[in-house]
């Protein structure tokens, strides 16, 4: 079974292109080209660079010698919360802007939810001397004013999406809405692994450079490229399209993905995606997808901002459906206990979407021996206030 897209756009029977015959030619244009693009040595190079010298890479594979020792296994943390803007939304980003740049395009969109994606489309937009607007819902700006504060000293336009539930889904609304408006100058960039193909692959190959350090890191720590686990928390699934990417055919790394139980899977306040959701199309693609009896697509809750989305990306779907990934879902209550205890036990300050991952140690035993590798996605800086109000610091 492959695990990696197909020329049609799917991974088994997930994703494709759905998308208004209007914006066909955008879509087309991407398809004909991003490989292309990313094969090119100058294109490399300069891609390779901006990594090194501006991301931050590599980031470290830091072992956690205090949570080993809690749990009796061998813990490392996929250091992505050191990139610069704070997690690995970048990686994505940077390599986005290139494609945009060599595709003749003079000005970028981008939708957000947390504001951690609009802040990496931004940054790298500032770096390039692109113009950019992002798309954020309403009630989005209002809880996430400090990454509002970065995006408008970054020089971006951030422009409030009004209709609907005014979060993520709505956002992402209105910036189809302008690429339709202005396909020929705009370079839409899509911060997870869903969307139309090609961008659930051409964002994975973007974040396929943290396996790819990964195993590296590995053999030099433990004479082996192969953990016996990867974990990584799931919203669309980009961090964790990145942390898996290069053992997706290595059946003896067991892959997990964690997703927001918010207050209880069968509570109508989560995002556990892969239990609660049917086929169906978000976004321009077929996946999983939270909805209702009658197919409208249903709120999701989850205490992160970043988790908080109705589908997952189309290759987690594949992923869920065939086996090959261990989809466990977390509680608000579990991912707040597993960011604090991080914070106590080794000094770091996790994302609340990257401390869902870390609570997977209190639900599922490991090993002595075994190697589990967790991808700690993003830092907790744009996440105290809601640290602080929960845990009445």
């Amino acid at each position: 079974m492959s695990y990696f897209v197909d020329k049609k756009g799917y991974y088994g029977e997930f994703g494709g292109a759905f998308i208004p015959e209007m914006l066909y030619p955008n879509v087309k244009e991407l398809e004909d080209n991003y490989l292309k693009i990313m094969q090119e040595p100058s294109f490399q190079k300069e891609f390779q660079e901006l990594l090194k010298e501006y991301v931050g890479r590599p980031t470290p594979l830091y072992f956690a010698k205090r949570l080993s020792e809690k749990y009796k296994t061998k813990i490392y943390l996929k250091r992505e919360d050191l990139c610069h803007t704070g997690a690995h939304k970048i990686n994505n980003t940077i390599g986005q802007i290139l494609v945009a740049k060599k595709l003749g395009k003079t000005r970028v969109i981008a939708e957000t939810g947390a504001g951690q994606h609009g802040v990496a489309t931004a940054t790298v937009c500032a770096l390039m001397g692109i113009e950019c607007v992002v798309y954020m819902g309403e009630i989005d700006i209002a809880r996430q004013a400090p990454n509002v504060a970065r995006m408008k000293m970054l020089g971006a336009k951030v422009v409030p999406a009004l209709s609907g539930s005014r979060t993520l889904k709505d956002a992402t609304n209105e910036a189809i809405r302008d690429w339709i408006n202005n396909p020929i100058n705009t370079h839409y960039i899509i911060g997870s692994v869903v969307g139309p193909h090609p961008y659930p692959d051409m964002v994975a190959r973007f974040q396929s450079v943290i396996s790819e350090e990964i195993k590296k890191q590995l053999l030099e720590k433990e004479q082996t490229e192969n953990p016996d686990y990867v974990i990584a928390c799931v919203g669309g699934g980009s961090n964790a399209a990145g942390a898996f990417y290069h053992y997706l055919d290595e059946e003896k790394v067991n892959l997990i993905a964690v997703e927001a139980a918010g207050l209880g899977i069968h509570s109508g306040e989560s995002a556990a995606t892969s239990i609660l959701g049917k086929e169906g199309v978000i976004h321009g693609s077929k996946t999983l997808l939270m909805q209702s009896e009658d197919g409208q697509i249903t709120e999701p809750y989850s205490i992160s901002a970043g988790l908080d989305y109705p589908g997952i990306g189309p290759l987690h779907a594949h992923l869920y459906r065939s086996k090959r990934a261990e989809f466990i879902s977390i509680t608000d209550a579990e991912a707040m206990t597993a960011g604090l205890e991080l914070c106590e036990l080794e000094g770091i300050i996790p994302a609340i979407e990257s401390a869902h991952a870390l609570a997977v140690f209190n639900m599922k035993k490991f090993k002595e021996s075994d190697v589990v590798v967790l991808n700690l996605s993003g830092r907790g800086d744009k996440d105290l206030d809601t640290y602080v109000k929960y845990f009445k610091l």
